[in-house]
């Protein structure tokens, strides 16, 4: 049975090597998450069957464990199935809190009893384990509720603050240390525990909307050491291996999130970056003047087009207008359009936001294209088609002494032409104006992006037939 046990768990950990190395491909992610899923679920049922042969369970505990894995899978499966892709940014920081706050918890029970004279090897993975799972779940919480509005996307802070966070991550790790020496016992473990949730809190206020896609891929990386230190405290080799992944996983995506934005991790933990998506006037920009174009107009330029680059954003995703700009572009392919989406790293609320909202709209993968890929192409492309996207779009970002200078941005302007749907000439999370708005070459069409693109869909019907 021993070696059985092992055997299927060696199993399950190539299922998550193997899931995650097909999620790097859009083309191959699905089988990638269902393989990831698979290997998890055998993972849970087998831990179950080593529980029952071991005879270290009791019944109610075997029905508090079935009630808490049907609870727990009804809940995720049917916030899967119902929330909106704007909202998804949302539910993984979620997800974030819960792992965070599982691997904690599982800590907490192993110190419960006090009696035990534990070993150095595990007091120490408990203090990692509490002290990255609390700051991961309220860190986490505070995120998504950033996201989806409940609390105030712009930096929070107030006097004091970063001295205080700095105070209470002495203190949490002061105490983690008393009790990985044996100090205290829970009541220093409690310390932490309390310490390490405030300076989550503290972490993620101060930090602006425009960096939560970092913030997010940084809070999944501490979610999955969490966990690993979880394995590591039981001794579970799935935990450990599935865990280490997500760090590693999420660390590298951190870095490569921090570097499409041109700034450092320690300045985005500082916080302060961005203010949100504010609306302005549909009419007037701050420096130049907007030329406009009617849908009809716009539809005629794509028609005619030899090579058309569809660059989506936020507004996209805000609109749900995924289904439309993915009918548009098929349109334009049937007429013999060569079509393309340029996607920024950051563009959206998340890391691969709008490669999953062109996926749910069954884009053809080879027309989904990086940022280094598609920004040799701009200067042979006839039009591009921006859709909700701002700061990833702004030329500024070649400029010193701006919020986005030195940030890689999709190069739009060197396009021919430019159309640009958009609700107004609102900031984006930078909180500065978009220098393409005024540029000689690019036209506005003023709309939500669902109606805009609907309206270009059927004006273009009247050129492709």
């Amino acid at each position: 049975m021993n070696t059985t046990t092992h055997l299927l768990y060696l199993g399950t950990a190539i299922c998550f090597v193997l899931g995650l190395h097909l999620m790097n491909s859009p083309a191959t992610a699905r089988r990638g998450n269902q393989l990831s899923a698979f290997g998890m679920a055998v993972a849970i049922v087998l831990t179950v069957v080593v529980l029952i042969d071991d005879g270290i369970i009791t019944a109610t505990a075997a029905v508090v464990l079935a009630v808490g894995a049907a609870a727990g899978a009804g809940a995720g499966l049917v916030a899967a199935r119902r929330v909106k892709m704007t909202a998804m940014p949302q539910l993984v920081s979620l997800f974030n809190a819960v792992g965070g706050g599982a691997a904690a918890l599982i800590a907490f029970a192993d110190a419960l009893p006090e009696s035990v004279d534990q070993p150095v090897s595990t007091t120490l993975t408990i203090f990692l384990d509490v002290l990255i799972g609390a700051v991961t779940f309220s860190g986490s919480l505070i995120a998504a509720g950033k996201l989806a509005g409940v609390v105030p996307g712009r930096p929070l802070t107030f006097a004091g603050a970063r001295p205080l966070n700095l105070l209470l991550a002495l203190t949490a790790l002061v105490a983690g240390i008393l009790y990985t020496t044996g100090v205290g016992g829970l009541g220093t473990l409690g310390l932490l525990t309390g310490a390490a949730l405030v300076v989550g809190v503290l972490m993620t206020l101060p930090i602006g909307g425009a960096d939560m896609p970092v913030v997010i891929s940084l809070l999944n990386a501490c979610t999955g050491t969490a966990v690993a230190m979880a394995g590591f405290v039981i001794g579970s080799t799935p935990l450990i291996i599935a865990g280490a992944l997500v760090g590693a996983a999420g660390g590298i995506l951190t870095k490569l999130m921090a570097v499409a934005m041109n700034r450092s991790l320690l300045n985005i933990i500082a916080g302060g970056f961005g203010t949100g998506d504010e609306q302005g006037s549909p009419a007037v920009a701050a420096t130049g003047t907007v030329r406009t174009v009617t849908a009809d107009d716009a539809a005629l330029q794509l028609a005619y087009a030899g090579k058309v680059v569809i660059v989506p954003g936020y507004g996209l995703a805000a609109a749900q207008a995924q289904h439309e700009v993915v009918e548009l572009a098929q349109a334009l392919t049937s007429h013999g359009v060569d079509v393309s989406y340029g996607i920024h790293p950051v563009a959206g609320r998340m890391p691969g936001h709008m490669n999953v909202l062109l996926a749910e709209a069954n884009a053809p993968y080879p027309q989904l294209k990086d940022l280094d890929e598609i920004n040799p192409q701009f200067a042979a492309t006839d039009v591009v088609l921006v859709v909700g996207a701002n700061d990833v779009t702004n030329p500024a970002a070649r400029r010193p002494g701006n919020a986005v200078s030195g940030m890689p941005i999709l190069d739009v302007d060197k396009a021919r032409s430019v159309i640009v749907v958009k609700r107004s000439l609102g900031h984006g999370y930078a909180g500065i104006d978009n220098e393409l708005y005024t540029n000689p070459r690019t036209a506005m069409l003023f709309g939500d992006a669902k109606v805009a693109l609907t309206s270009l869909v059927n004006e273009l019907k009247a050129y492709v037939r």
